[in-house]
C-alpha cells in the first residue's frame, strides 16, 4: 500500500494517480501559466443549453477599475428571489468565473435564484488586496441593483471553495466592518484562509494530495509579496487573522480530513462559535482539497455536496 492510499479515502486514492500533473502539486510560480490554461472554463462549458441567462456586466472595481461580473437566472425568474455570490476557487492565481460554478446554475433552476459571478483580478499581477476589494466592490453592486435584478436583498448568500471561500470569508468581514450588504449567509468550502501555514495538517499535507502547502505558499507569496506570514497581513486578506468574529452571518464550512487547509478551517470554525456565532462544521475524512468537484461520484463527495445542499435549503427557508 502506497503513503497515498494510506492518507486517502479508497475512492479517493484510486483517482490521483489519473490528476499527476493537472493539479497543483509542489506548484511554483514559473508553472502559474500551466495551471491557469487548465482551470480557466469557457462560459458554454458551465451554462450550455441550460434554461438560464447568463448576462455579463461592467462594474467598477478596487480603485475604480472595471470588472466584469455575469448574472445568472432561470429564462423564466420574474419575482424577487434568493442572491447568490460566487466567488471562484484557484487560490487568488488562477480560475475565472466560470470555474467550479456549476452548482449556482443547478440552484438558479432549484431555488429561482439570481447568481452572480465575479471576475476578480488575480495575483501577481494584481497583488492584494485587490481581490478581496474587487470581491466587495461586486458584492455591493449586487446589493445596490437587486431591485433590478429580482433578488431579495435580505436573502443574499456569499460562496466560495478554495481561493474563493478565503475570498469570501474576507469579503463577509469587509461588509460586517463597512455596515453592509447585509448577507443571510456564507458557504465556505475548503476556505484559504491563513498565509501562515504553519498548522499540523500544513505541514502533513505536502508533496501529496491535492493543493499542497508548497502550492500554498507560492499562492500566498504571490498575493501577498513579502508580507505574506508577517504582522502586515489585514483579515481581509487572510481571515485566519481576524481578532474578532462576531457579527457573522449563519456559516457552512466544510474541508477534507486529509488536506493543508484542514486545520485552519477547524480553527476558524471553532473560533466563530466561540464567539457566538452559528456554524456548520465538516470535516471528510481521508478526502483531499477539492474531493467534491474533482470526483463528484465518490461516496464521501455524494454526501458532501447532500450536507451542503440540505443546509443551504434550511437556510433559505429562513425568510
Amino acid at each position: 500500500m502506497t503513503q497515498e492510499q494510506q492518507l486517502f479515502d479508497p475512492d479517493l486514492a484510486a483517482v490521483l494517480p489519473a490528476l499527476a500533473g493537472f493539479v497543483p502539486v509542489q506548484m511554483s510560480l514559473d508553472q502559474l501559466e500551466y495551471f491557469r490554461s487548465l482551470s480557466s472554463p469557457p462560459r458554454d462549458a458551465l451554462i450550455g443549453d441550460g434554461p438560464v441567462d447568463c448576462v455579463d456586466h461592467t462594474i467598477h472595481g478596487y480603485k475604480g477599475d472595471e470588472i466584469v461580473v455575469s448574472v445568472i437566472a432561470r429564462k423564466d425568474h420574474d419575482r424577487p428571489g434568493p442572491g447568490i455570490y460566487f466567488l471562484h476557487g484557484g487560490g487568488m492565481v488562477m480560475g475565472n468565473r466560470f470555474a467550479g460554478a456549476a452548482p449556482i446554475v443547478q440552484w438558479a433552476l432549484k431555488h429561482d435564484a439570481v447568481c452572480v459571478t465575479v471576475e476578480y483580478r488575480l495575483a501577481p499581477e494584481h497583488p492584494g488586496p485587490t481581490a478581496v476589494e474587487d470581491c466587495h466592490a461586486g458584492l455591493v453592486w449586487m446589493a445596490t441593483q437587486a431591485q433590478s435584478l429580482g433578488i431579495d436583498p435580505g436573502r443574499i448568500v456569499i460562496f466560495g471553495g478554495s481561493g474563493g471561500g478565503g475570498l469570501a470569508a474576507g469579503c463577509t468581514l469587509l461588509a460586517r466592518d463597512r455596515g453592509g450588504p447585509l448577507l443571510l449567509g456564507q458557504l465556505l468550502q475548503c476556505p484559504m484562509l491563513d498565509d501562515r501555514n504553519e498548522t499540523p495538517s500544513a505541514h502533513q499535507y505536502d508533496g501529496v494530495g491535492v493543493w499542497d502547502r508548497t502550492s500554498n505558499l507560492t499562492a500566498w507569496r504571490a498575493v501577498l509579496g513579502a508580507r505574506c506570514g508577517g504582522p502586515g497581513v489585514s483579515p481581509y486578506e487572510a481571515p485566519a487573522r481576524a481578532t474578532d468574529l462576531r457579527g457573522l452571518p449563519p456559516t457552512f464550512i466544510d474541508v477534507g480530513g486529509a488536506e493543508t487547509f484542514r486545520d485552519e478551517c477547524i480553527l476558524f470554525a471553532s473560533r466563530i462559535l466561540a464567539a457566538g456565532g452559528e456554524c456548520e462544521l465538516h470535516v471528510w475524512g481521508g478526502a483531499f482539497h477539492g474531493f467534491h468537484d474533482i470526483a463528484p461520484q465518490t461516496a464521501v463527495a455524494q454526501a458532501c455536496i447532500i450536507a451542503r445542499e440540505n443546509w443551504l435549503d434550511r437556510l433559505l427557508q429562513r425568510k
